[in-house]
């Protein structure tokens, strides 16, 4: 059975964070999902089309790897995907209470079938997340030290 792999978020935008964690997870699954997750009630800085740009030409090295895009619970999503992990970085101990909750959630609303995995962020990138780079970029700040190269913004 293949190991299919649902990298779930909204990436808004993607991170040095997210890339590492895609990275070491890249040998550990057949097929790995970044599926940027649809959420009416959110306000995203940057639109869909352009995260999902970002992703592909970020992770465009990576084979085994695929950019999609989906609505409503992650776990139906992976269903559909015949994907039987989803893929979770943690940075701190209040990502892991967070993640963990919901692990927990998906456990048992799928009857076990599908396990979450949990990596956890590289030393020296535990402080980046997607609403900090947007900061930094309201802010007309350096963000670029925080995203993979394939992220810039044309001033």
């Amino acid at each position: 059975m293949e190991r299919i792999a649902v990298f779930p978020g909204s990436f808004d935008p993607i991170t040095i964070g997210h890339f590492d964690i895609i990275e070491r997870a890249v040998p550990l699954f057949d097929k790995i999902i970044v599926a940027i997750g649809q959420n009416a009630e959110k306000k995203y800085m940057f639109p869909m089309e352009q995260r999902k740009k970002w992703l592909e030409a970020s992770l465009h090295k990576f084979k085994n790897v695929e950019v999609d895009v989906y609505e409503g619970l992650t776990v139906d999503y992976c269903k559909r995907k015949s994907a039987r992990f989803i893929l979770r970085g943690l940075r701190n101990p209040a990502d892991f209470e967070f993640e963990k909750a919901i692990a927990h959630t998906n456990r048992t609303i799928t009857n076990r079938e599908i396990e979450t995995v949990f990596l956890l962020t590289s030393s020296g990138k535990s402080y980046i997340s997607s609403s900090i780079v947007r900061d930094v970029m309201r802010n007309n700040g350096d963000y670029t030290l925080l995203v993979p190269p394939e992220v810039r913004i044309q001033q």
